[in-house]
């Protein structure tokens, strides 16, 4: 599986399906291995998964609402059109992960490690970044308003055509970043701006930006 750029190779044919009542039953045990399983138009609430590790997972139009994953782990996991409303990933380890078609406004990736994930036509407005260990990761299509990536370490990001108006890159450095495809304004930085150098964008946004900050772009 290649999804606009994506790492996750898990077999969405999986044979193995899990129902919701074994699913929530994992959450409550905690310390659980969920793995080489799909699980398609699930709807879950206010439960927790206490640590759990999620590897070769296939999630399928499931909604989550409340969902307590805080120091999970997913390996080789899919989510595909699934829906995320005040979900906690915080401090949870996804490696080799696609979302794709997936709504998760606010989502909290507070201290979360991201290894090779990818995000294709996702909502992820108001997200909380902070703090994390983020690449190589590629979005396309993504909306990123008011996202927060606070204090976080960027390495290998690859962004195309995505919404990230008002990013919060306070103490964040956006070297090597290429946004010139995107919807970049308004991004609230350190006061010597050091995170802006070696952000790649194009014209347009350099001159907006250059006004917007009341700065000088430079090469460097």
């Amino acid at each position: 599986m290649h999804l606009c750029g994506g790492f996750a190779r898990v077999n969405e044919r999986i044979g193995c399906h899990m129902g919701m009542d074994e699913l929530i039953d994992l959450f409550v045990e905690g310390d659980e291995l969920v793995s080489n399983t799909a699980f398609e138009d699930l709807d879950l609430a206010y439960d927790v998964a206490n640590g759990a590790t999620f590897d070769g997972v296939v999630f399928r139009s499931c909604e989550f609402d409340s969902v307590d994953w805080s120091g999970s782990t997913f390996r080789d996991v899919v989510f595909r059109g699934c829906r995320f409303i005040r979900c906690n990933m915080e401090g949870c380890w996804l490696s080799r992960c696609d979302f794709v078609d997936c709504s998760a406004p606010g989502l909290n990736l507070l201290k979360a490690r991201l290894s090779s994930v990818s995000f294709g036509s996702c909502d992820l407005s108001y997200a909380n970044l902070s703090e994390g260990r983020i690449g190589p990761m590629t979005a396309c299509d993504t909306r990123l308003r008011e996202a927060a990536f606070q204090g976080a370490k960027l390495g290998q990001i690859r962004l195309d055509g995505c919404d990230l108006t008002r990013v919060d890159v306070f103490k964040t450095s956006l070297s090597g970043v290429d946004v010139s495809r995107c919807t970049f304004a308004a991004p609230i930085v350190s006061g010597d701006y050091h995170e802006l150098r070696g952000l790649t964008v194009n014209a347009e946004q350099a001159l907006a930006l250059s006004g917007l900050l009341g700065i000088q772009l430079a090469d460097e």
